[in-house]
């Protein structure tokens, strides 16, 4: 299992985020761009030269050697100096500030008041901040019910034995318990042998178990007080269930009291000590589902007493009454109780000594040890005398229902995977909202399949589902649509590994039984897997990942049995739960409780994907606004590989001049207020399947930087080729001497650049802050002083200066102020007018709920109807629509004056 788990986590480790893979995507497109222009320049180089009058220069100072040298050589050689030229378009300094704004991210999430949980004292946790963007793209919720749906608090309700119900504080046998307020339940008295078998049920629930009884009372656990005389102890164990069925056999007369010196000593109901000694402990696992002890009482007799799961208790009893414990055990799980049933049988002593040679011998194997104990715990644990059956209740967690039906319609779909009953599971999954009361529930169960063949209960469901959706998917609709049937799977562990099974050669039923089952859930808005064992999960996981859509997987859970689903999905989620820390230690991030599970996906996954998928957009876009003047130069300078901008300005601009302003707005960028985010989780879709790093919208920002270049470059450009620039602002005629070069030149075009890509950002900026400003006017005026200071001053460790006073001379001139403010307006002003069309024409969501946040300052109303800001749906063409359609828009926009209206009346 450790090597499982290990390897698990390694696998998990490689994978990368959508995010990632774009940014390989995208920069293997530059990389490509980066050679294409290479080529361009070498082959234009040499058909340049290939006239004698424009051979290579005298001033480049080629011996005739290296003239002589092979053309091939040579054309290699020119090829490797303009990739050394125009290899700043890879933006190698992205990766470097990606990691930082993961990194400082993450801080984000561990300084959320909101996620402090009062009672653990703990706040949310986070393991690793590789996958902040991926809390923004989760389609599929996989959670475990105990634990993480509900708050893992036992209270012990009631136990049935031999069909008599036991109820704490009720009359039980006839007589009223101590602490009876009421009278919850009366029930006759049973039968000698019915006692005979109550006393056995509640010695075996006081001696079936680990708990464990300390007296310190700031042990951690589970704890519940018992009092001895002046001193108080506290159960304490790793399974609540547990404890609070010991608890509960206290209530009904018969307390735990210690293990000492391998004896279990009760105090029964007429205050005596009872000692058994404990011989044997078949601890509880996952796939049996059930535990085992052997003892041995003061009088000799030895017991084996064995609690467990209904489905793996009755198939091993040969006797009892199995109905009326079936029956009270069905209606328990209906109510949504935890239910266990307890059997016993007598061991002679050479069956004894028979189990001791099993056990023994499976201890001892050198191989396959855990298959051996379990083939010698399955054949030990047979032959029982059915006792009864207990019932435990599980509250929900604080607002999770809230967050399953948030989860919904943000368009993830949630299901739930646990061990429990299906009755149980069921009855939580409606209190949660997973189902709602018009949910039609779809069962794939063991129980269905015994009346028809697995083959036929697929095909059925499938076209029950498909009947009404055609083709089509839930996926392209909301799932809390009217218009649509809402579907509810619910399928068990043992038809889950019916439907995982490979096909076998020759089979022509099977091999799609996986494709059908995707299908159907698919179409299906919630999906319950019960009486899954941990593997299961995790095949769960792994199936969802590996279909066709390959959608996000975010598994949550309390206990080591979920560790390895939240190693298998792509975002994994601890829950600080009552189960220990194994959960939180192998996920990607650790919650107090299941509800603050809303706010880091809708509010801190939607501005982590906002934030890293402009950056990587505007990396890009400023790199190609950076090194495309450079190329344009080439075609003016023979191709002979000269630098447009000075070495200095190369090294800072993507260290110090653009970098700070990117990465401040990657960490504090609020495009929407986050309560706005909380209200209305709709907007969690407008960034699904990765929507902000489409192709098209790289392809929009990459023109976009190819145009601003060219009006870099062309602008000054033109503006050299007329008139010649002086100190004092007078133009000179084009003949004469030209005081300005191509470092003035240089810096002319890279000035524009650095303005207009700064100021390209505040544009996109949203949330100012102090700091927003600081940053941004700061890194300009970093970029002038350093200019100023750069060329300004003879700096000795430098052979020559080429930049002295090219800057002052270049700002000494009027027309090249103004040219600087022309051109950087001339390139701002595409990507403005764009903007402004698109929100006045086609709105997004998001942008009507900006313009509604400006008209109400920031401070919308909780009253404030945020559906009606939701972009309307794509009208037909009939003219009716239209004219709803305008109906429509002119009531949203009555409901949003008047609620400005009432706002701002005292």
């Amino acid at each position: 299992m450790e090597t499982k788990m290990a390897l698990n986590y390694q696998s998990k480790s490689q994978k990368r985020s959508a995010v990632e893979k774009s940014m390989n995507a995208y920069l293997i497109v530059y990389l490509c761009i980066l050679i294409s222009k290479a080529l361009i320049n070498t082959v234009l180089k040499y058909v340049w030269q290939a006239d004698p009058n424009r051979d290579e220069p005298w001033y480049n100072q080629k011996t005739e050697t290296e003239r002589q040298r092979h053309i091939l050589i040579r054309a290699f050689t020119d090829f490797l100096a303009f990739m050394v030229l125009f290899n700043y378009i890879i933006p190698v300094s992205m990766y470097v500030t990606v990691e930082m704004q993961k990194f400082l991210g993450s801080y984000f999430i561990s300084w959320d008041d909101e996620m402090f949980d009062e009672e653990l004292g703990e706040g949310a946790l986070v393991n690793t901040s590789d996958l902040n963007e991926e809390l923004g793209q989760v389609e599929y919720v996989f959670t475990d019910k105990t634990g993480t749906l509900t708050e893992n608090n036992m209270e012990f309700i009631e136990c049935c034995v031999d069909g008599h119900v036991y109820v704490p504080h009720a009359i039980c046998n006839g007589q009223i318990m101590s602490g009876a307020s009421s009278i919850d339940m009366i029930d006759s008295s049973p039968s000698a042998e019915s006692k005979e078998h109550e006393e056995l049920f509640f010695r075996a629930l006081c001696l079936c178990h680990t708990v464990q009884v300390k007296e310190e009372e700031t042990v951690d656990g589970i704890k519940r007080g018992i009092h001895q005389g002046k001193a108080t102890s506290f159960y304490i164990s790793s399974s609540p269930d547990e404890v609070a069925l010991v608890e509960g056999m206290k209530r009904l007369g018969f307390t735990y009291l210690r293990l000492k010196d391998s004896h279990m000593e009760i105090l029964n109901r007429e205050d005596d000590i009872e000692r058994f000694e404990l011989l044997e402990v078949l601890n509880f696992d996952s796939v049996r589902r059930r535990m085992s002890v052997i003892v041995r009482s003061n009088s000799g007799e030895l017991y084996l007493f064995c609690k467990g799961a209904d489905s793996s208790i009755f198939p091993r009893v040969i006797s009892g009454k199995v109905d009326q414990v079936r029956a009270r055990v069905e209606h328990n799980a209906v109510e949504g109780l935890r239910t266990l049933c307890v059997a016993y049988k007598k061991l002679s002593r050479e069956e004894y000594e028979q189990v001791c040679h099993l056990l023994n011998s499976a201890k001892l194997a050198l191989q396959d040890r855990d298959k051996k104990l379990a083939e010698a715990y399955d054949v030990i644990e047979r032959d029982f005398i059915l006792l009864g059956a207990t019932a435990v209740e599980d509250r929900l967690q604080d607002k999770a229902a809230d967050t399953i039906e948030s989860l919904h319609k943000a368009g993830m779909k949630v299901w739930v995977l646990t061990g429990d009953k299906m009755e149980t599971a069921a009855a939580t999954c409606y209190a949660s909202k997973l189902f709602r009361r018009n949910t039609q529930i779809l069962e794939l169960t063991t129980k269905r399949t015994e009346e028809q063949s697995l083959h036929d209960v697929l095909f059925d469901l499938s076209r029950t589902v498909l009947r009404q959706h055609g083709s089509m998917t839930r996926d392209t609709f909301s799932g809390l649509s009217g218009d649509f049937q809402d579907y509810g799977l619910i399928i068990d562990g043992a038809t889950l590994s019916a439907v995982m099974k490979p096909s076998q050669e020759g089979s022509s039923s099977g091999g799609n039984y996986k494709e059908i089952f995707l299908e159907i859930c698919r179409n299906c808005s919630a999906v319950l897997c019960c009486r899954m064992a941990p593997l299961q999960k995790a095949q769960i996981v792994k199936l969802i990942k590996a279909s066709k859509e390959h959608p996000i997987t975010l598994a949550i859970g309390d206990g080591a049995n979920d560790v390895s689903m939240i190693l298998e999905a792509h975002v994994g989620i601890g829950i600080m739960g009552k189960e220990g820390r194994q959960a939180a230690r192998n996920s990607d991030y650790a919650i107090p409780k299941f509800k603050h599970l809303k706010k880091m996906l809708l509010v801190h996954g939607h501005y982590y994907y906002i934030r890293i998928s402009e950056l990587v957009q505007y990396f890009f876009y400023k790199n190609v606004c950076f090194i495309f003047p450079q190329f344009l130069y080439q075609f003016f300078c023979g191709f002979s590989q000269q630098p447009l901008y000075d070495t200095a300005y190369l090294t800072l601009y993507n260290i110090s001049f653009t970098s700070l302003p990117i990465l401040l707005y990657s960490l504090i960028e609020q495009h929407i207020n986050m309560d706005i985010l909380k209200r209305d989780p709709s907007l969690y879709r407008d960034i699904a399947k990765n929507s902000l790093l489409q192709w098209p919208i790289f392809v929009y920002w990459t023109f976009l930087g190819v145009f601003d270049a060219m009006v870099f470059f062309f602008g000054a450009f033109f503006l050299f080729d007329n008139t010649t620039f002086t100190s004092n602002g007078q133009l000179m005629a084009t003949n004469t001497q030209m005081m300005f070069g191509n470092w003035t030149f240089g810096t002319l075009v890279f000035t524009v650049l650095v303005f207009t890509v700064t100021l390209k950002l505040a544009l996109d900026t949203h949330y100012w802050t102090w700091i927003n400003h600081f940053v941004i006017w700061g890194s300009l005026l970093f970029y002038v002083i350093f200019s100023l200071l750069w060329g300004g001053i003879i700096w000795p460790f430098l052979n020559y200066q080429r930049m002295y006073y090219v800057f002052m001379q270049m700002l000494a001139s009027g027309p090249a102020w103004l040219s600087i403010i022309l051109l950087v307006m001339v390139s701002l002003l595409p990507d403005v007018v764009k903007k402004v069309i698109c929100r006045a024409l086609w709105p997004t969501t998001t942008e009507r709920i900006q313009n509604a946040d400006k008209l109400y300052k920031g401070h919308l109303s909780e009253f404030t109807p945020l559906s009606s800001l939701h972009a309307p749906p794509v009208l037909g063409r009939g003219g009716g629509n239209e004219g709803q359609n305008h109906t429509h828009r002119r009531t949203n926009w009555c409901c949003l004056c008047a609620n400005l209206f009432l706002r701002n009346t005292p």
